[in-house]
C-alpha cells in the first residue's frame, strides 16, 4: 500500500477514494476517526489520508485526483438573462437546464 495524499477533511476523502475506486484503482481511507484528537495530537497528523492499494496506480491515482481539484469553473448566461457562474447545470434562479454544448 502507498498513502497517496491526505485529504482536508472526511467527506472529501471518501469522495476521492470513492472516484478512484470508480476509476478501477483499489483505494482506501485510513485516519478515518482522527480528526476527533484534533487537539491532542498535532492536526496535520490528524487528517484523513488516501491510500492506494497497488504502487503501479500512483501516477494515473494522482492525475484523477488533480482533475478533481482543479476541475474548470463554467459561466454561463440563462435564458431568463441570470449569469449563472461555478458547476451549477441548472439556472437558480428560474429552474432551466443549462444549454446544451455550453
Amino acid at each position: 500500500m502507498i498513502r497517496l495524499t491526505r485529504a482536508p477533511n472526511i467527506a472529501i476523502a471518501a469522495l476521492w477514494a470513492d472516484a478512484l475506486t470508480q476509476a478501477g484503482m483499489a483505494a482506501s481511507v485510513q485516519r478515518y476517526f482522527l480528526g476527533s484528537v484534533a487537539g491532542e495530537l498535532p492536526p496535520d497528523q490528524c487528517q484523513p489520508e488516501v491510500w492506494l492499494t497497488h504502487r503501479e496506480h500512483e501516477t494515473q491515482a494522482k492525475a484523477l485526483l488533480e482533475a478533481l481539484q482543479n476541475r474548470p469553473q463554467r459561466h454561463w448566461l440563462c435564458a431568463c438573462g441570470e449569469q449563472v457562474e461555478g458547476g451549477f447545470d441548472q439556472c437558480w434562479h428560474c429552474g432551466a437546464d443549462m444549454p446544451a454544448g455550453t
